[in-house]
C-alpha cells in the first residue's frame, strides 16, 4: 500500500526530480511551475551583461547609443526585462514538464472498473508508479489528496468536493506565481518616466546655462546643441521602457492563457477519470 512519505523513486516514466528545469541546474525547483528567484535574477544579470557586451562594439551607432549613453536608466530597465524573461522562460518549461502527467493514464481504463475506498489504493499505486514524488504536479497531487481522503474516510461524495477546492488553491497559486514579473512589467515604464524627468532636467538646466551666458544669438545656436543630449535621454529611456514592457506582457498573457487551460485540463481529467469512476456506497444514501 502506498504511503504519503514514500521516499522518491527515480525509476518512473515521469521524474520531478531529473525532470525538472530548475532541478537540472542545480537549484532548488519551485514548486509546480513556482520559479526559483535566485536562478532566475543570475540568469536575467547574465543576459543583461552579454546584451551589453554585444552592443559594445557599436558603441558610436544610435542602437547602442540608446542604451549605453542615456544615463544609468537603461540598465536598470534592460535587467528588469531581462530578469522578466527568464522568469517566463523557466516557468515556460515548468509548464511544459508540468503538462507531460495529462499523458499517463493512473485510473484502471477496464469499463467494469469502479472507483471507491476499497479500489483507491489501486489507483494511488499506479500514480507512485508513473511519478516520482506526486506532490510536485499539480494532477497527481489533487488525485492523491482526494483519494487519500477517499480510502481513510470511505465517502465517496466528497472527493468531487476536496478536486474542486484543490482546483481554486491552484489557480489562486498560479496567479501569483507571476506576481514578480507583473511587478515588474509596472515598474518598468515607470523607470522609462524617471529617464524622462531626468533627461528634461538636464535639458532645462543646460538651456538656462545658455542663456545666463552667452550675449549673442549665434552662440546661442551653437550652445543648445548641447541641449539636445538631455533630450535624447527623455524620450529614448521612455522609448526602451515602453517597449520592453509591451514584449514581457504580450508573452506574460500568452504563458498564462497556456497554464490556465491547462490547469483546465487537469480538472477535465479528474472529472472524467476519478468523479466519474466513482460509486457511491449504500450508507452515503440513507436519510440522516
Amino acid at each position: 500500500m502506498p504511503q504519503d512519505a514514500t521516499p522518491p523513486n527515480n525509476d518512473v516514466p515521469l521524474a520531478w526530480a531529473r525532470g525538472d528545469i530548475e532541478q537540472r541546474l542545480g537549484f532548488h525547483g519551485g514548486r509546480y511551475t513556482r520559479v526559483n528567484t535566485l536562478l532566475s535574477f543570475l540568469i536575467g544579470a547574465g543576459l543583461t551583461v552579454l546584451f551589453f557586451g554585444a552592443l559594445f562594439p557599436f558603441r558610436g551607432t544610435n542602437v547602442a547609443a540608446t542604451f549605453m549613453d542615456r544615463g544609468p536608466t537603461p540598465y536598470v530597465t534592460m535587467l528588469l526585462a531581462w530578469w522578466s524573461v527568464a522568469i517566463l522562460f523557466l516557468k515556460s518549461r515548468k509548464l511544459a514538464f508540468q503538462q507531460r502527467a495529462l499523458a499517463y493514464q493512473v485510473v484502471p481504463e477496464s469499463h467494469d472498473f469502479v472507483l471507491s475506498a476499497a479500489t483507491a489504493d489501486q489507483v494511488l499505486e499506479r500514480i507512485y508508479a508513473t511519478v516520482d514524488d506526486p506532490k510536485k504536479f499539480v494532477l497527481f497531487n489533487r488525485i492523491v489528496i482526494a483519494l487519500s481522503n477517499l480510502r481513510n474516510l470511505g465517502r465517496v461524495s466528497d472527493v468531487d468536493d476536496i478536486l474542486r477546492s484543490q482546483g481554486d488553491g491552484e489557480e489562486s497559486s498560479m496567479e501569483t506565481s507571476y506576481s514578480i514579473v507583473q511587478g515588474f512589467v509596472w515598474a518598468i515604464p515607470v523607470l522609462g518616466f524617471i529617464g524622462t524627468v531626468l533627461g528634461l532636467s538636464e535639458a532645462i538646466g543646460a538651456f538656462a546655462s545658455v542663456l545666463g551666458s552667452a550675449s549673442e544669438v549665434s552662440e546661442i545656436a551653437g550652445a543648445l546643441r548641447g541641449v539636445t543630449a538631455g533630450l535624447y535621454t527623455a524620450f529614448d529611456t521612455t522609448l526602451v521602457a515602453l517597449v520592453a514592457a509591451l514584449i514581457i506582457q504580450i508573452v506574460l498573457t500568452f504563458l498564462k492563457k497556456n497554464e490556465e487551460e491547462f490547469l483546465d485540463a487537469c480538472a477535465e481529467y479528474c472529472v472524467r477519470n476519478v468523479v466519474g469512476r466513482l460509486r457511491v456506497m449504500p450508507f452515503e444514501t440513507e436519510v440522516e
